[in-house]
């Protein structure tokens, strides 16, 4: 069984990292174990842009040493609080090797405060969820879902993001199964 470590790259609210956890193990079946705060990424920033280089992020987590002994194989999904982009979009939700061993989402753009709107932990939970599910759906393997209502359907907006469901549907989860199971897919990195 493949192992996950879900870390947070500043503070950022606990009780928003259990749930986006615990959606991981429901939703993969997998082993999901908190990691340490890793600190804001600086070092990413894009002044011009004024927002954080979401490939550098993905660099950084490669180049870590090893999570840890306790969970060898493990995956790293870095959450954020900052907004990202890469180089040929305006902003991503996340990025994830396809195949590979690191992810990161923001909850920059997933906060409904982001539009104009009042605070609602609730919604901001089951985006985060959804993003989790996503980029962790690409770490095992899987590409875009045509369902638009599956975790792995392409969001380039907030309202397609919330017209899917906080899970997948049963051709990924089925190809997920078969994605953990699997050895080392190609390591491509993907948007959205």
């Amino acid at each position: 069984m493949s192992g996950l470590r879900v870390t947070p790259l500043e503070r950022l609210d606990e009780p928003l990292l259990a749930a986006i956890r615990e959606s991981l193990r429901q939703g993969f079946g997998i082993e999901v174990e908190p990691g340490k705060n890793l600190g804001e990424p600086g070092f990413a920033w894009d002044g011009e842009r004024g927002q954080y280089n979401a490939p550098l992020i993905l660099r950084y987590l490669l180049d870590l040493p090893a999570v840890d002994s306790a969970v060898d194989s493990a995956k790293v999904l870095a959450v954020t609080g900052v907004d990202l982009y890469i180089p040929m979009l305006s902003f991503v939700y996340g990025q994830a090797q396809l195949g590979g061993r690191v992810a990161v989402v923001s909850v920059a753009r997933l906060k409904p405060e982001f539009y104009s709107l009042a605070p609602d932990g609730e919604l901001l939970e089951v985006r985060a969820r959804k993003e989790a599910l996503h980029e962790v759906g690409h770490l095992f393997g899987l590409v875009h879902c045509p369902d638009p209502s599956c975790a792995m359907a392409l969001s380039t907006g907030v309202r397609q993001l919330d017209r899917k469901q906080p899970s997948l549907c049963a051709s990924c989860a089925a190809l997920a199964s078969e994605g953990r199971n699997a050895a080392g897919a190609g390591k491509r990195g993907d948007k959205r």
